[in-house]
């Protein structure tokens, strides 16, 4: 007898299922806790801002970002992380999530699908966060513990850009999960390699790329962000930009 595949709904986590970033959130509770200084996280900060202002995968400085967020570990228990992350939850992440969005993911539970993040976020904290809003998982950046201690290495990679799908394809190998029938969500036009290894991709709260490459494709687009400007003025406008590049684009010239 055949063994029906499961359908799932795939969620990235920073300004998709929250206003910003969970592992700012994190790295904030920890240097008000004492774990670090303004020094210490100043290389993390600046290369995340290189990277936003690049707007490219440039692996170098995605490396560099890898290195220190691992910086933020080193050396601490897991224990310990583990019980600062349940506050950093209530204190910042709880109140930074976009209802919308949890609607949505919310109502793929109802309909008996299963619910996973897919995130760079360190996979502690993903897991609490999957945890706590009851859903079924997650999948993200997981940091090398030994002897109860975190070692400031990664096992495996970042979980960002393209290393999202190759996860969620692996996943969906090991728990007969049916891609073609399911569901992803981002903000981002990193994860469009996510979005496309499903069957129905969706946008959320998109940047510009993204809003432009789900508008080309048709995939729906859900904007939960105060005063909506962006989905009332930029998209149509987005819109009706695409549609006089096709017109004059040298494709649609017909020979003469």
């Amino acid at each position: 007898m055949a063994v029906t595949q499961k359908r799932v709904a795939f969620f990235d986590v920073d300004n998709t299922l929250m206003r910003g970033s969970s592992l700012f959130f994190l790295s904030r509770g920890m240097y008000q806790r004492g774990f670090f200084t303004k020094k210490d996280i100043s290389n993390f900060v600046m290369a995340n801002i290189r990277y936003r202002l690049s707007g490219n995968e440039n692996m170098e400085e995605i490396a560099k970002i890898q290195a220190s967020a691992c910086e933020f570990f080193r050396g601490h228990r897991a224990d310990v992380i583990e019980k600062m992350g349940i506050e950093v939850y209530d204190e910042y992440v709880s109140p930074a999530l976009w209802q919308g969005t949890i609607e949505i993911a919310n109502e793929h539970l109802k309909n008996n699908e299963e619910v996973w993040l897919v995130t760079a976020t360190p996979l502690d904290l993903a897991n609490l966060i999957a945890e706590r809003l009851g859903f079924t998982g997650a999948l993200g950046t997981i940091a090398e513990v030994k002897e109860g201690v975190y070692t400031g290495k990664l096992i495996g990679q970042l979980l960002h850009g393209p290393n999202k799908a190759i996860a969620v394809k692996k996943l969906a190998l090991e728990n007969n999960i049916d891609l073609a029938h399911s569901y992803a969500y981002s903000d981002s036009h990193y994860d469009i390699p996510l979005l496309s290894t499903v069957g129905y991709p969706r946008a959320i709260n998109p940047d510009a790329q993204l809003q432009i490459h789900a508008l080309r494709n048709n995939w729906p687009i859900h904007d939960f962000r105060r005063g909506r400007i962006f989905k009332k003025i930029i998209a149509p406008t987005l819109s009706r930009a695409m549609k006089v590049t096709t017109l004059i684009s040298p494709r649609s010239w017909k020979k003469r």
